[in-house]
């Protein structure tokens, strides 16, 4: 069966599909199932490709810009054998013609040992650090993919990435009467002479048991050139770790390696650290497929889209609610501070460590489709909100303020109450107003609701300012003017903060910094606020020792005046030559 491979530079870039049987198929950055979207290097549609009598025909697409080189040479039309390769850009493609074959008579083990859920969670991590980098990304490989392959192919490569002595993985499913086995996706890695033949004894027992079962061969007493010998070289043992609930039944994760230097010493308790990663990955795919299960068999919309947006298709026509228009929006960036810390306190209950940033991820959804938002996306432990569409909301702004101080305040209580899930959490908030374009986004293969455009960035730049600003929430110009205008200092404030460039940005921006009402926050009195804005109009004209002297009027527990106070000390409290009154950031 003929399968492409591709490679980038980096080992995670990489996905092995299988070739369309006499179909022509486009091969490119955005290109479906044969997407390359790390290696910017390949054009959108670069490369035609076409399985015909044993050899893959590939010509280079008339859209295309950067050469395709086989053996070194510029070509624009060839054919390709099994085992011959192309390079595009830094991405390598081989042609493999494989076969997978899930093997019944598999040579008994020297070694079974079965691992329960409890055992590995007693376990804990050699390198705690990476496994949870690499478990985070688990979310947005299933919010990434279309259907039930491309996820196959992504934990496929997950495993392959995170496990440096497997020599190969799958995804597998069992039939309901445990008579067959397919395998859903696999992948090795490296190209070998010999098929694929995971062991379908060691895939049943695992499932049937329902723990993670290893088989251990020694491999120097059998006999390689013996049809039922199932196991490559070089491959001493293989696990199978089911899949919980009633959404995954059957379907198993089966890795297959190596002990390498280690080879004398067969122990199966030397995979702890994998099995125990693979569990994770299993139970997280596992609920994330139950939970997807659950939203198609309710039938119901409210579990994709904001009340706003349900409220619209009620009355209006689908195609034309969701179609991508130009709008007046306001956009909410939250980020969620203090989870890296956590993770590492949490390294043995990471599911936990889940949980919580899940609560603390609903808390800003909460009040984001409380004051009648649209969750736009989730950015790792971040969440964007936006106001505008898809009715327009001539209080978006006013909005979209109201969502940020209520969040700020969530999280607040939260800090001073024990035992609290979200104890040990901060956010920090940027929200901006302006132009976008609106609506249901994306590719021909996944789309989504939410919103593009320059006030996007600017609002994710902005929070990324609340940290070297020190301020919990900031505010483009334009929205600290509508918060101004138009909001009552009984239940909000602003104050300028300073006269910004952006690390990345040619242009100045007045950053603004929102705050509750004096009532709310009586640590910072509307003197303080005059004061503060009296320094940095000092600081924008050059009188950097009356900006000084200003700003010790603030009280010292404010963290936002501390920016400016270390600025001008480090300057002798003078202007440095050529001062424009803008503040140029040298990091994000």
């Amino acid at each position: 069966m003929p399968y492409l491979i591709a490679q980038g530079e980096q080992p995670q870039q990489r996905w092995r599909r299988r070739v369309p049987a006499e179909m022509e198929a486009v091969l490119g950055r955005d290109a479906g199932l044969m997407s390359v979207p790390w290696d910017t290097l390949i054009s959108r549609q670069h490369a035609v490709i076409r399985w015909d009598r044993g050899r893959l025909s590939v010509s280079k697409h008339e859209s295309a810009t950067n050469a395709i080189f086989v053996r070194g040479r510029e070509v624009e039309n060839f054919a390709l054998l099994p085992g011959e390769h192309f390079v595009i850009g830094g991405t390598t493609f081989t042609l493999a013609d494989e076969n997978v074959r899930v093997a019944s008579d598999t040579p008994w083990p020297v070694t079974e040992k079965t691992f329960s859920s409890n055992l590995l969670q007693d376990y804990r991590f050699r390198d705690a650090d990476k496994r949870i980098d690499l478990l985070s990304r688990i979310p947005e490989i299933i919010s990434g993919s279309s259907n039930d392959v491309e996820v196959c192919v992504r934990i496929t490569n997950l495993m392959l990435d995170s496990i440096p002595t497997a020599r190969a993985a799958a995804v597998v499913v069992s039939a309901d009467d445990q008579a067959d086995v397919k395998v859903l996706h696999w992948d090795r890695r490296a190209l070998d002479e010999n098929e694929f033949t995971p062991s379908g004894r060691l895939i049943r027992q695992s499932i049937d048991q329902g723990e993670s079962v290893v088989h251990v061969w020694e491999s120097m007493d059998l006999d390689p050139s013996n049809p039922t010998y199932t196991q490559a070289s070089n491959v001493d043992w293989a696990f199978a770790t089911p899949l919980p609930g009633e959404a995954s039944a059957g379907w198993a994760i089966y890795v297959s390696g190596g002990f390498g230097g280690n080879s004398a010493v067969r122990d199966p308790d030397q995979l702890q650290d994998e099995l125990k990663f693979t569990e994770l990955v299993a139970t997280t795919l596992a609920n994330l497929r139950q939970s997807q299960q659950l939203q198609r068999s309710q039938a119901s919309l409210s579990q994709f889209f904001s009340p706003i947006v349900l409220d619209a298709l009620s009355w209006q026509d689908p195609d034309q609610v969701l179609a991508p228009q130009e709008v007046d929006v306001s956009v909410l960036f939250c980020d969620l501070r203090g989870f890296s810390r956590s993770s590492e306190e949490s390294a043995n209950d990471l599911l936990g460590l889940l949980n919580r940033v899940s609560n603390a991820l609903g808390v800003m959804t909460h009040h984001i489709l409380k004051q009648g938002g649209v969750v736009g996306d989730f950015h790792g432990d971040a969440a964007m909100g936006f106001w505008g569409w898809p009715l327009k909301q001539k209080d978006s702004a006013e909005r979209a303020c109201r969502a940020a101080l209520a969040i700020r305040e969530a999280f607040e209580i939260a800090a001073r109450t024990n035992n609290q899930s979200l104890q040990d959490f901060q956010v920090g908030i940027g929200v901006a107003t302006g132009k976008a374009v609106a609506g249901k986004i994306g590719t021909v293969d996944h789309v989504k609701v939410t919103v593009f455009g320059p006030v996007v960035n600017l609002a994710s730049r902005l929070e990324n300012m609340t940290k070297k600003l020190r301020a919990p929430i900031l505010l483009d110009e334009t929205t600290a003017n509508i918060v101004r205008n138009r909001v009552p200092r009984s239940i909000a404030r602003t104050r300028r903060v300073a006269n910004v460039k952006p690390y990345g940005m040619q242009t100045a921006l007045e950053v603004c910094e929102l705050l509750p009402s004096e009532e709310d926050y009586p640590a910072m009195t509307d003197e303080h606020i005059k004061a503060y804005e009296e320094a940095v109009d000092s600081l924008k004209v050059g009188d950097w020792d009356r900006a000084f002297q200003l700003l010790h009027q603030v009280p010292a527990e404010d963290r936002v005046k501390d920016f400016l106070t270390v600025l001008i000390a480090q300057h002798n409290r003078e202007a440095p030559d050529g001062w424009d009154g803008v503040i140029s950031l040298d990091s994000k």
